[in-house]
């Protein structure tokens, strides 16, 4: 027997579509040793959430500094992650970092028509710093691959809800580009601004909603 589906005359009664939240936060890295991955990723300061054994089992997890999102270490098809993006807001930092960690990671890269990855790869920071625009990548041992990014200013749309700073590090770096941004907006209206932490305030939320900034 069949039925049929009879639209609502009420469009408002009917439950929206798409409103629920699907929040990413644990993806599994497929490794072939887990201690040697333990080792490696609790090197890169990446704070271990658990490490549970139950006979022939074991779960270990763990999550990047200021990130929303863990890992879990698998033991099917080491290797086969690929493309995982870690975002920074500053590119050459973070990669000092992790050279410093002895990662072997790659030098800084972007896009000849940065920020979209197209054109060809090129040596050195984006134009600017374009947000979205400049790379660097590293492998973990069993050739997982992971991508640094910097974004520091979000595409409209791609934040919701309050302005929020993952780590002090992200807040930090903020000030700094809302601090430059008033600079400049001093020289050109060519008078001290009193109003300055309400300026700042407007420009951080702005850049991270990815709206017009005040200029």
């Amino acid at each position: 027997m069949s039925t049929t589906a009879i639209p609502s005359k009420d469009a408002t009664t009917d439950p929206p579509v798409g409103q629920v939240d699907l929040k990413l936060e644990v993806i599994t890295i497929p490794v072939s040793d887990v201690d040697r991955a333990k080792k490696f990723y609790g090197g890169l300061g990446w704070r271990l959430d658990a490490d549970f054994t139950d006979g022939g089992e074991r779960a270990v997890q763990f999550t990047p500094p200021g990130s929303q999102c863990s890992i879990h270490l698998g033991r099917n098809a080491p290797g086969s992650a690929q493309g995982l993006f870690l975002i920074v807001s500053d590119i050459e930092a973070a990669r000092d970092d992790l050279v410093q960690r002895g990662v072997e990671v790659s030098e800084v890269f972007h896009f000849a028509k940065a920020p979209a990855p197209f054109g060809g790869r090129v040596s050195g920071i984006a134009p600017g710093h374009i947000s979205y625009g400049s790379y660097a990548t590293f492998k973990d041992p069993d050739g997982n691959g992971w991508v640094l990014q910097e974004i520091t200013t979000r595409l409209p749309g791609r934040v919701a809800g309050d302005t929020t700073y993952p780590s002090v590090a992200d807040l930090s770096e903020a000030l700094r580009r809302a601090e430059a941004a008033h600079g400049q907006h001093e020289k050109r209206t060519g008078q001290r601004d009193q109003n300055w932490p309400a300026w700042y305030a407007e420009y951080m939320v702005a850049e991270q909603a990815g709206r017009e900034l005040p200029s």
